[in-house]
């Protein structure tokens, strides 16, 4: 049987078909996890560590002649998910303020729900990617965008004062494994191979776990307008981060694979509105918003980056000749 063949077949399909799968199996059967418990209990919750394993492999591949170019490529994406991110609080604020939309199609809507959404990318998705279509410096460049996990991005760029702090541990556990991947990597060869070649292997464990924290409900419990919201964070994020990474020298695959929202923003409304009680109001809608535009961006971007890095790599010849 041809399976790797044919899952190959699919855009980004080590990633998307057990990511697929995963959340499948999560909206049929939500407790499948706890009814086996075990090894397969913890696969349905366990991408973290999975996730911490894959960053030591990858690690292991960045000579540290690259390491500029890490930096240099994650703050770029950073920076401009942040900018998009306050554009959309400031021109929202102006217009609703901290209240949401009250009736007719958009009600429910945000500047919360926006705004959370933007801020923070899907990590796991965006290294398989990158892993797939990217350089592994694409591919580690997430070790700098991981600041933007958590409320820490959202709580600045909606102004609550007395909480614009960021645990220094948080950061440095955030960067760890890649840093202790290229130590190793660049002291022995033979880890350097060894650990490199079982980082694509992990993609599809790790995607799997993904998948079991998207509940597809999630989408049709915030009908038209999750879908609206998740198209459009994916689509016009899209559009700026292709820009940035194009002016840093890459051909805007990783722009495209960072145009997502990460699961942990679902639990975002909640802190914010905990901080700032003038949110409270929205923070209910908004958690099923930003938990749709989860699920959107996480199963419709894999396809939008294969397909614009299909396109990138047959333009490029044709520029050359040019």
């Amino acid at each position: 049987m041809k399976i790797k063949q044919t899952v190959e077949r699919v855009p980004g399909g080590l990633m998307t078909v057990p990511l697929g799968l995963g959340a499948l199996l999560t909206t049929a059967a939500p407790h499948m996890g706890e009814f086996f418990g075990s090894f397969t209990g913890v696969l349905f919750t366990g991408a973290l560590p999975i996730l911490a394993v894959f960053y030591v492999c990858m690690g292991s591949t960045i000579s540290a002649r690259a390491l500029p170019g890490v930096v240099k490529r994650g703050g770029a994406l950073l920076g401009a998910k942040v900018v998009l991110g306050v554009l959309c609080g400031v021109v929202l604020g102006r217009i609703l303020g901290a209240q949401p939309v009250t009736a007719g199609w958009f009600a429910g809507m945000s500047t919360l729900a926006v705004v959370a959404s933007v801020n923070d990318t899907n990590g796991g998705l965006y290294m398989a990617l990158m892993r797939r279509y990217g350089t592994t410096e694409e591919a580690g460049a997430y070790s700098i965008m991981a600041v933007e996990s958590g409320p820490f991005i959202t709580m600045v760029t909606l102004g609550v004062a007395g909480l614009a702090s960021f645990p220094w541990q948080t950061m440095v556990g955030a960067i760890l494994p890649l840093c202790i991947g290229m130590a190793l990597g660049n002291l022995d060869s033979e880890l350097r191979e060894f650990l490199g070649s079982a980082a694509p292997a992990l993609i599809p464990f790790f995607a799997f776990a993904l998948g079991t924290t998207l509940d597809l409900h999630l989408v049709w419990s915030a009908g038209l307008l999750g879908l609206f919201l998740g198209i459009a964070v994916l689509l016009g994020s899209a559009l700026v981060l292709i820009a940035v990474d194009k002016l840093i020298g890459g051909n805007g695959t990783a722009g495209v694979a960072a145009a997502t929202t990460a699961g942990n923003a679902a639990a975002v409304p909640m802190l914010v509105a905990a901080a700032d009680p003038q949110y409270a109001n929205a923070a209910k809608s908004a958690t099923v918003l930003v938990a749709s535009s989860v699920v959107v961006t996480s199963l419709l971007a894999p396809f939008l980056t294969a397909s614009w890095h299909r396109w990138a790599v047959t333009k490029a010849p044709r520029n050359g000749r040019n």
